[in-house]
């Protein structure tokens, strides 16, 4: 058996397309024009990557886009006093505030200052609460992502047996509420789970964020089996000469060669879910626009 790759990229070029024209009409209804802004503190190198990337689709699609870009210095205050401001601007329907931040800023009180009405990431209590209840809310753009991935492969996801592997409240937490709303019967694990090489054995959806290179490996997977692969990892090369001179690739959680070998589907790292993360973050600052604005 040879897994199907579940391509991301093709899927996310799908969801932006749509968002694009929603946007468009939007512009020509109702002089609405959905606006993102999204603030980097600091300068990590993967976390300006996905900022311009955001700015830049945000963009593509014709929306209102800001970045703000803060030195790593900038005091917890200033961050939240920044986050008020966006708040209160009429402009901006989507705050969203990259993670991680400096070690000296609380993510918790920054993420609590956010209007959940223009939460796009999902991250805060309210949101996350509504969405624990079943009531509808603005969900984590990487969870919302998946889910799009896993209906459109297998369409009704209804009985099935879903494993998560990871307990994130980025990615892990929201993702299991979301299958249970899809009537799967759900299986969280974590660091301390035991015997999990059989727990997986028993999963017809396997979720991997634990953030672990190759953790999952291909024997621990049922067959048939739709594996999605949230991981995001930086691995030295396997040739010897190039790990010698520091350059790196992206691996995800799971083993792919060994796994692509037994699964039935699954998403490739990179070119699978992180491709959806951004289309959906673009799908949230258009659904919060509408809200605010009271459109249906």
């Amino acid at each position: 058996m040879t897994a199907q790759i579940i391509d991301g990229k093709l899927r996310a070029a799908a969801l932006t397309t749509r968002v694009t024209v929603e946007v468009a009409a939007l512009k020509r209804d109702h002089g609405l024009t959905p606006g993102l802004a999204v603030v980097l503190v600091g300068d990590d190198p993967a976390s300006q990557i996905y900022v311009r990337s955001k700015g830049e689709q945000s963009r593509a699609a014709g929306m209102h886009s800001v970045t703000h870009r803060l030195p790593a210095a900038t005091t917890q205050a200033d961050l939240i006093a920044l986050v008020r401001q966006l708040n209160a601007d009429p402009a901006i329907h989507g705050v969203l505030v990259q993670l991680p931040l400096p070690k000296h800023i609380d993510d918790k009180q920054v993420i609590a200052a956010i209007d959940p009405a223009k939460d796009v990431d999902g991250l805060t209590i309210a949101n996350a609460g509504r969405l624990a209840s079943g009531l509808p809310a603005l969900t984590p753009c990487t969870p919302l992502g998946c889910m799009i991935l896993l209906r459109d492969t297998l369409g009704d996801l209804t009985g099935k047996r879903a494993l998560v592997i990871g307990r994130s409240v980025l990615v892990g937490r929201p993702i299991a509420q979301l299958l249970l709303q899809a009537d799967c019967t759900v299986t969280v694990a974590h660091s301390k789970t035991r015997d999990l090489p059989d727990v997986c054995g028993e999963a017809e959806i396997l979720v991997a964020a634990i953030g672990r290179p190759r953790f999952v490996q291909g024997a621990w997977i049922r067959p048939g089996a739709a594996v999605i692969d949230v991981g995001v990892n930086r691995v030295p090369f396997d040739d010897p000469a190039a790990a010698a001179a520091g350059k790196t690739k992206v691996v995800g959680d799971v083993a792919f060669k060994a796994a692509s070998k037994v699964a039935g589907w699954i998403t490739p790292v990179p070119g699978g879910v992180g491709l959806m993360t951004v289309a959906c973050l673009l799908q949230n600052t258009v659904a919060a626009a509408k809200a605010i604005a009271g459109l249906s």
